[in-house]
């Protein structure tokens, strides 16, 4: 019975689960009641009080209603005073108490009294909370009583019709009720007007209260008086509000002077109250910035400018580089920082120029209230940018990445433009438009300076929007020269629609781009196809142009702003003959295109035959010992096979020498070419480099220390072949994996890698050490650059280039731009301990590049700051160009590349552009950036123009600048310019002549010694620094001879004691003292950057000319019969090539 008992029934076939899958009808008809579920009391209060007070729309109808009666009532009282007759009443008091109040106005005023009666006390009873005093003692419920119960006991009483009732005063209450309905209209529609929309509201409405209420008593009561005018009152009112005070019209009895002295009062209390809250917000308003209409919005376009803190120097390269494009002068920029606005940022947003077109928000970007106020989804960019004043730059990319996709979630389709700082964040935002990785460009930019001198300058050059006119004004030649070409961009055309390169359709890219620059001044550097959508610079002479091509050329302007374009199309419409090739106006001489057409009629007889000399700028052999000018083969419009060299894919062109040692040889022929098998960080572009057969050991990468592989502890124990490349930074970052990648690609010769010595405050992780173990003659050691011994230990005597990377830590300092104080003084340091060694420094702010190489007493750097001045006075954009230090790429900051993200809204091609010069992206078929150096031997070549061709006729390679350096004096005190100009003024043609002789003489006779063994004083530059300088017209006294004396003297002995400094700190540690060569310098020499310059420049000794070399895996095998005849019409054509090859980069 226990055992039934305790048996569990069992469930009804509803409760099963099967059947609650399959269903069950048998329970459908079962009894089943509706609950239904209230939010608020079910009662009838509770449901009044739902529609006058809590639902949106009904209370908005309710309000509107009721401000509507309010203001009839106000109408009524006017029209009751227009149909007025007050001579119908006797007696002061009588006037004042009684009026002649028409039956058809009065059952008007009645009914609305009763409607509005009913509608306050039922209100009353809905907001009633148990305190009936509280309610009935609001100014709001008397003022109802006060206009509405009088006339509901004229219904009663009719001796009363005639009483007067100040109705007027429900003009408060009109007030109040717009007030209450503004609210709910914002509940209503979702929206909010912005509070200071809402208390110029307010006050509008209180002064109308105000003079309204004024003019209605002050006519009433001047009944019994002068019997004034409703509009006599208002006149009077007004004027006595604004305190201009007539006094034509004037108040005449006593009650009506008391009321004006009440309204006065009044007003002097809450005006005051009003307009103190008006400033408030205003102030607020001015903090944060206000609101972009939506209306603006839709009519206008504007980009949003997206940072965590303004600087003035950010906001100014923003704005300078943002509205150097004609088409953007209409646009607005908006934008939106968090912090409060900078005083410097307020007093530059003031200017007129910006002021209207500049809009500064204060908000967050991760906010979408603040992403409405910027109207973001109508925006035609959004521009993020990183702090990198930030001490920790990670926690700053962090932020960057979340702002991103607050904006790309709120706005999918605004394009974005986004900057990162760390290399290992580019992933998390793969989804912009266009991405900049600070420490990507920062670092390949370095590496090239080493290779490619003043890289830095000539990309900084090429991405700033200038039109060439810098420097015009100044006597100094090379000023001219190097501000015009300062001004070449990088633009694009499609082939069908250009005059510059439509007539090369059909022909190959290397022969458009040689006549393109003979013709036009241009210079081709790159082009896509349609079906492509990568870029290709210098794709070889393979590449045959086609119509739908896109062309990128370097130039000035644009085509569609060449003069020349119009000058032709006006031939055309005028049928006049169009100009051929070399009779076409060009920059070339005369007699060069005499020249020119000649040489190619000589080389047409014969193109086919190679020459026969190694080298491929040198002199050739088959014109004889003075018979004529040598000739240059022509550039062919169809690549032939038997003119393009053969060239390995995978094999090294120095492999194929036959007369290196067998020491040389075994140095290099450990390496293979490969892909790094470890990256630091995702996303970085995998490049064939030459690696290590076998991953070196962690322990072999220490320089400073030996171990079981090896003993060495100093660089001069390795005995590297070539000059040392030491990288001074804080820690091993994953940016600098991108330093190592351009030094170590596939096609730098085996023969020519520099060792690479990094030079580290903080010893590696093993993570960054296992991403450079598989590359050769890389090493680390710790220690810092102001370490004497640290430097002599890295192998400082032995290297040609040293990189000084800007520390994280010293980023952010009390005072801005101190944050390069500790990096300028060591630099400083080094360049007196070191004159001969290349130093490339990297500052935080362009500003201070002024204090590199700083010499106290220099009279041309005080020239040329103030030529700075008078070009940022100018508004040029690159103001700090003629600067020493930067035209000659010894100095960067990378501030200077924030415009290559700006420029990419425009040009959307730049920031592909920039990285496969810089060698961080490797397409299939696109050539890559080098350097050649022109030899005493290079020199018949003569003109820019004529290497062109010789480039490209020879090897496919296209020029595209020249970094130029010139001897130079430098004075070191104005006493001794001075001094120079008295005495080589009586002189100048005897000077002149005698210094040219000099300069020709060393062109022509010296081959290894260095120009600045022979500085060129020139006539033009003195007197443009004496001039600048303090005029001293009085012969040198010998006092002032004996001065100078003693300070070269002085610094002698300074330079001295450097250098027995150096030679102590060297034996102390055991290295030797040999190759230390203290008076070695390049202090009189000055360097800049010729970016694509005339065809008639004419080339001199020592000149670097930039050339972008064609990819050599992008061209397919050769046939064999080519192959066949190339070696037997020359048997040393592979390896001439080979030699060529290496011979081209002397550096």
């Amino acid at each position: 019975m226990a055992e039934v008992d305790s048996e569990v029934p069992p469930l009804r076939p509803r409760y099963r689960f099967r059947d609650l899958l399959l269903g069950d009808q048998s329970f459908q008809n079962d009894d089943r009641v509706q609950v239904e579920f209230y939010v608020n009391e079910n009662t009838f209060k509770e449901r009044l009080k739902l529609f006058f007070i809590k639902n949106q729309r009904s209370s908005l109808r309710i309000r509107l209603f009721n401000f509507s009666l309010k203001l009839l009532t106000c109408a009524l009282y006017v029209i009751r005073v227009a149909l007025d007759d007050p001579e119908q009443v006797t007696g002061v008091w009588e006037l004042i108490f009684w009026v002649n109040r028409r039956v058809p106005v009065w059952a008007i005023q009645v009914t609305v009294a009763l409607i509005s009666f009913l509608e306050a006390m039922l209100l009353t009873y809905l907001s009633y909370k148990g305190n009936i005093w509280e309610q009935m003692f609001q100014i709001s419920f008397i003022l109802e009583m006060i206009n509405t119960v009088p006339f509901i006991i004229t219904i009663f009483w009719p001796p009363l019709r005639n009483i007067f009732i100040p109705v007027f005063l429900n003009c408060w209450l009109a007030k109040c009720a717009l007030e209450n309905m503004i609210n709910d209209l914002h509940r209503a529609i979702q929206r909010t007007h912005s509070a200071m929309f809402n208390q110029v509201l307010i006050l509008i409405c209180t002064l109308l209260c105000l003079v309204f209420t004024g003019a209605c008593g002050i006519q009433h009561l001047e009944r019994a008086g002068k019997n004034l005018t409703l509009f006599n009152s208002l006149y009077f009112c007004i004027v006595t509000f604004s305190t201009v005070g007539y006094g034509d019209v004037t108040p005449h009895i006593w009650p009506s002077q008391l009321l004006v002295v009440i309204l006065i009062c009044v007003a002097l209390v809450v005006l005051p109250l009003q307009f103190e809250e008006l400033a408030y917000l205003w102030m607020e308003r001015q903090k944060s910035g206000g609101n972009y209409s939506r209306h603006r919005a839709q009519t206008e376009k504007h980009a949003v400018l997206c940072v965590s803190s303004l600087k003035i120097d950010l906001l100014m390269d923003f704005l300078n580089e943002f509205y150097a494009h004609p088409r953007l002068q209409d646009y607005y920029v908006v934008i939106l920082c968090p912090t409060e606005m900078d005083i410097q940022v307020r007093r530059i947003l003031q200017i007129p120029l910006w002021s209207q077109r500049v809009i500064y928000l204060q908000g967050s970007a991760l906010k979408d209230t603040d992403l409405m106020r910027a109207k973001m989804d109508d925006a035609e960019a959004c521009f993020i940018l990183s702090s990198r004043n930030e001490v920790d730059r990670t926690a700053a990319d962090h932020q960057t990445i979340l702002r991103a996709w607050a904006v790309k979630d709120f706005a999918p389709n605004c394009p974005l433009y986004v900057q990162i700082l760390k290399p290992e964040n580019k992933f998390h935002v793969k989804f912009a438009d266009h991405v900049v990785c600070e420490e990507e460009f920062k670092y390949a930019m370095l590496a090239l300076n080493c290779v490619c001198p003043a890289t830095s300058t000539l990309v900084t050059l090429l991405v700033h929007t200038s039109r060439g006119q810098e420097g015009q004004l100044s006597p100094e030649q090379w000023q001219r020269t190097y501000g015009r070409c300062s001004g070449n961009e990088v633009y694009h055309i499609r082939l069908c629609d250009s005059k510059f390169f439509g007539e090369y359709d059909g022909k190959s890219f290397t022969y458009a781009s040689f006549h393109a620059h003979k013709k036009y001044g241009v210079c081709l550097i790159g082009v896509k196809r349609e079906d492509n959508k990568s870029i290709l610079l210098n794709p070889g002479p393979r590449h045959i142009m086609s119509a739908p091509d896109t062309c990128y050329y370097i130039n000035i302007t644009k085509e569609e702003n060449s003069a020349f374009i119009f000058k032709q199309e006006e031939k055309d419409k005028k049928g006049l003959p169009v100009t051929g090739l070399y009779d076409a106006p060009s920059r070339l001489p005369v007699h060069s295109i005499i020249a020119s057409m000649g040489t190619v009629a000589m080389d047409l007889q014969n193109p086919a035959d190679p020459p026969e000399d190694c080298s491929k700028l040198s002199l050739p052999t088959e014109n004889g010992a003075g018979s004529r000018r040598p000739s240059i083969a022509p550039v062919l419009e169809i690549a032939d096979s038997s003119s393009i060299l053969p060239c390995d894919l995978l094999s090294d062109q120095s492999e194929d020498e036959t007369n290196h040692s067998d020491e040389e040889g075994s140095s290099v022929s450990d390496f293979v070419k490969g892909y790094p098998p470890n990256s630091p960080y995702i996303g970085s572009s995998p490049t064939l480099c030459h690696l290590l057969p076998q991953k070196a050991s962690f322990c072999c990468l220490r320089l400073d220390k030996g171990c079981r592989h090896n003993s060495f502890e100093d660089a001069k124990a390795y005995g590297f072949k070539n000059k040392l490349i030491i990288v001074s930074a804080e820690t091993a970052g994953n940016g600098l994996y991108n330093f190592i990648v351009p030094l170590r690609a596939y096609y730098r010769p085996r023969k020519e890698l520099n060792p690479i010595v990094l030079l580290l405050d903080y010893p590696p992780d093993n993570h960054f050490l296992e991403a450079i173990c598989c590359f050769p003659m890389v090493y680390f050691m710790a220690g810092t650059i102001d370490n004497l011994d640290h430097l002599l230990q890295c192998g400082i005597i032995y290297a040609d280039n040293l990189v000084v990377v800007d520390k994280e830590s010293t980023m952010s300092a009390e005072e801005d731009y101190m944050a390069d104080a500790k990096t300028i003084v060591n630099v400083q340091t080094m360049f007196r301990l070191f004159p001969s060694l290349s130093i490339i420094t990297e500052l935080t702010h362009p500003s201070n590049m002024r204090f590199m190489q700083f010499r106290a007493k220099d009279c041309y750097s005080l020239a040329l700051s103030k030529l700075e001045k008078i070009e940022r006075d100018k508004g040029s954009n690159l103001a700090f160009m003629f600067r020493l230090p930067f035209a000659a790429g010894r100095v960067f900051s990378i501030s200077m590349l924030d415009t290559l993200l700006y420029q990419s809204f425009v040009k959307d091609y730049m920031i592909p552009i920039a990285r496969l010069l810089l060698g961080l992206d490797t397409t299939p078929g696109s050539g890559y950036l080098c350097a050649m150096k022109v030899t005493e031997e290079d020199l018949w070549i003569r003109t820019y123009g004529r290497l062109f061709q010789k480039l490209c006729s020879s090897s496919a390679e296209i020029p595209i600048g020249i970094y130029r350096t010139e001897s130079h004096m430098f004075s070191s005190s104005e006493s001794q310019v001075s001094i120079n100009v008295e005495n080589t003024g009586g002189d100048d043609q005897r000077s002149n002549r005698r210094a040219s002789w000099k300069e020709k003489t060393a062109q022509r006779n010296s081959t290894t010694s260095d120009q600045s063994e022979h500085p060129l004083l020139r006539k033009k530059s003195l007197q443009w620094a004496r001039r600048l300088s303090r005029k001293n017209t009085k012969p040198p006294s010998r006092t002032e001879r004996i001065s100078q004396q003693r300070l070269n003297l002085y610094r002698r002995s300074e330079r001295q004691e450097l250098s027995e400094l150096v030679k102590n700190r060297m034996k102390h540690l055991g290295l030797p003292t040999v190759g230390y060569d203290e008076m070695n310098d390049h202090q009189n020499t000055l360097s800049y950057v010729l970016i694509n310059p005339p065809p008639d420049t004419m080339l001199e000794l020592n000149d670097i000319v930039y050339i972008i070399r064609s990819d050599p895996l992008a061209g397919p095998d050769v046939p064999e019969d080519a192959a066949q005849g190339q070696s037997s019409g020359g048997g040393r054509t592979r390896q001439d090539f080979g030699t060529e090859t290496r011979d081209e980069t002397h550096l």
